[in-house]
């Protein structure tokens, strides 16, 4: 932010490998305060400038869940964040017998309620809208509810569900949906530390991305280029060392980079060692910062 004394960023790697900025915050000193005459009267009685801040965490981040962790077949939310961490779809026919599966479905719906998964009780919805059982379960599957148990009539006689995980929803083995069939007593155990399972996942999962797409090495402006213009439209994000030029320089710097369609990310809170020259400038680095292709 210009004028800023400080400014922190969330950059978060998307599944194309491009980089989306999603959230920020700057302290702003007495910069703006001082611009804007905002004053306040400190103990003694003196005016004084304010120090402020700047936040911006907000529909962005929504929109780095979804392309961070959304599939083919729609979203995919972390059970942290979830609306429902468990949707329950009884298989009704529009029969007398449906009575008797919605109470049976009600009792697991609060057995399930009662259970504390990372941190709190889990958030259990029992969808008794009526409707074909395919096209219900379709449709938390592209909203992305983590776990969908299906309990048909005879699921019931036999004390069995039928469990699926939004994050491994398909048998990479015969491309079927896979679905589990534990008992319903061993389902209502085993929800709280699959939630915790599924969270993991998705988070291993976007950390082994984008660690897997961060390049170290670079150490010229022209393998840079090549870098990039040799490896798809696409190809990470790149960790080079820099030595924080000014005016003019800094300008120049920008003019290259959007040359290659690039910019300046952020200086990694965890890093490797400044002991070489900036790549751009030539000059002894003082730190390394990230740059890549960006929404």
């Amino acid at each position: 932010c210009p004028g800023a004394v400080e400014t922190w960023s969330i950059e978060a790697m998307m599944q194309d490998r491009k980089v989306l900025q999603a959230g920020t915050s700057h302290y702003l000193g007495t910069n703006f305060a001082e611009a804007s005459g905002i004053r306040y009267q400190d103990r003694e009685g003196t005016q004084q400038l304010c120090h402020t801040t700047s936040w911006g965490v907000s529909t962005r981040m929504v929109g780095g869940v979804i392309m961070t962790h959304g599939d083919d077949d729609g979203l995919r939310v972390p059970p942290t964040i979830a609306p429902w961490q468990v949707v329950i779809l009884p298989m009704l026919r529009d029969k007398p017998e449906d009575d008797a599966l919605i109470e049976y479905c009600e009792k697991l719906r609060a057995s399930l309620a009662s259970a504390e998964a990372l941190g709190e009780k889990v958030r259990v919805l029992l969808d008794k809208k009526p409707g074909k059982a395919a096209a219900k379960r379709w449709d938390w599957v592209r909203k992305g509810v983590p776990v969908i148990i299906e309990v048909g009539g005879r699921d019931m006689e036999n004390g069995v569900v039928s469990l699926l995980r939004r994050d491994r929803l398909w048998n990479t083995e015969n491309g079927k949906t896979a679905f589990e069939t534990p008992s319903a007593e061993t389902a209502g155990q085993a929800i709280p530390a699959l939630l915790e399972e599924i969270q993991a996942s998705l988070f291993d999962e976007a950390r082994d991305r984008r660690d897997a797409n961060i390049t170290r090495g670079i150490d010229t402006l022209d393998a840079l280029t090549e870098f990039y213009n040799s490896n798809g439209r696409y190809p990470g994000w790149v960790e080079v060392q820099w030595a924080k030029p000014t005016g003019a320089a800094l300008d120049t710097v920008v003019e290259k980079l959007k040359e290659l369609k690039l910019t300046i990310r952020n200086v990694p809170m965890q890093t490797g060692a400044v002991d070489g020259a900036c790549i751009f400038t030539g000059e002894p680095a003082v730190e390394r910062i990230y740059v890549a292709r960006a929404y």
